[in-house]
């Protein structure tokens, strides 16, 4: 099924599990730090190591126009970006999930200008949420790998027909090299069935894709693509269960760690975990009753989850690697929206820290409990914490 683990870079890592994928069209444009993933497969299709039409763009807006067109004849369809390349690229983003197009992209998370930076947070996923993808968080290689193969299968399934996004740390998960078992061509070819659109565009039965809609029927376009991202839910979960049955790794949406017994619960997404997890061991061995919880599945948004991962506890610390300038911090929004109907509520608290690829170390996550919980004390939960501000 899978060879021993090998070292590989994360970037490299996806762009293998493109190539099992027997993707058919990669049309993308190179920024920092999603690079890698494209060259790569470039360098695959120039080989003829994969069978497939790579086209060259002029602009990350034009990328995903091409993916539009070739993933609506009935082509496997791929791309990747980052940054300022998503945002130029978001205008037809809103497209590709309006026409129930099953493009696979992967974004290696990189801070928004100004001032510019080319550094890794979380702020370019946090502006596309409402786009219409699924969206699904990362903590490392392997996991970047699992999740481009499980995503094919998640898009393209009949009852889902939607673009897939896995998110991965720009440089923190993009460039790292650690050992990540790659599957074999047979493994994944039964995994995941070829994909075939029920409605591809065809000269010989022409259909209507994008069509003008006057307000009469606006509103229920967007209420069905609502309606279907909600539903993918049942296929991401099943999807998953049959890739853990596979490999032994099963991946669930909202992800726990040490949280039995816990009276705070710090809550991440990305890459960032990892650390935090070592801050959580540290502290568990002196006696602190802390835990770590972890959202993967960030669209459709995993509430039941979340509810269940966050009730009966005292603190909740929830650290967003983005800004959302002037309102409250995207995912700390959506945690406090999920436990909104839980009768006893845990205090909450809203850090953001980790912005343009500034680290925080495990001795850092430590500290960063410590100011949310003397935030908790003093009443102050309403305050949103700059961490590792310089004054």
């Amino acid at each position: 099924m899978a060879s021993k683990p090998i070292g590989i870079e994360s970037s490299l890592a996806i762009s293998e599990a493109v190539k099992l994928a027997n993707v058919d069209v990669i049309a993308a444009y190179p920024i920092t730090p999603q690079t890698h993933i494209v060259e790569s497969l470039a360098e695959l299709v120039a080989n003829g190591d994969l069978d497939a039409e790579y086209i060259p763009v002029e602009s990350e807006h034009s990328a995903m126009s091409a993916c539009l067109g070739s993933s609506a004849v009935g082509a496997r369809t791929f791309t990747a970006t980052a940054g300022q390349g998503l945002i130029l690229m978001h205008e037809v983003v809103m497209v590709a999930a309006s026409l129930r197009l099953p493009i696979v992209m992967a974004i290696a998370n990189r801070a928004l200008s100004g001032p510019l930076n080319i550094w890794g947070d979380q702020s370019d996923a946090m502006i596309i949420r409402d786009a219409g993808w699924i969206q699904i968080f990362v903590e490392n290689g392997q996991q970047a790998f699992d999740q481009t193969l499980c995503a094919f299968r998640i898009a393209e399934h009949p009852d889902v027909l939607l673009p897939t996004i896995i998110n991965i740390d720009g440089f923190h998960i993009s460039h790292v090299i650690e050992p990540i078992q790659i599957l074999d061509q047979q493994s994944v070819d039964g995994f995941l069935p070829p994909y075939k659109h029920p409605h591809p565009l065809d000269p010989d039965n022409p259909v209507t894709m994008g069509c003008f809609a006057m307000p009469n029927l606006y509103t229920e376009s967007r209420k069905a693509l609502d309606t279907a991202l909600r539903m993918s839910k049942k296929v991401i979960l099943d999807t998953w269960k049959q890739y853990g049955d596979m490999t032994g790794r099963y991946y669930q949406p909202v992800e726990k760690y040490k949280t039995d017994g816990a009276e705070t619960i710090l809550v991440t997404i990305g890459g960032y975990s990892e650390n935090a997890m070592m801050t959580i061991d540290k502290m568990r061995d002196e006696g602190k009753k802390i835990g770590l919880v972890r959202p993967r599945l960030w669209r459709p948004f995993p509430y039941q989850e979340i509810i269940e991962a966050l009730s009966g506890v005292k603190n909740v610390i929830v650290l967003d690697r983005a800004i959302s300038l002037g309102g409250p911090a995207p995912v700390c929004s959506e945690i406090k929206a999920a436990l909104y109907p839980v009768e006893k509520k845990p205090q909450i608290v809203s850090i953001v820290g980790g912005l343009g690829g500034r680290d925080i170390s495990p001795e850092d996550f430590e500290t960063l409990v410590g100011i949310g919980l003397e935030k908790i004390k003093a009443g102050q939960t309403q305050e949103i914490i700059m961490f590792g501000v310089r004054e």
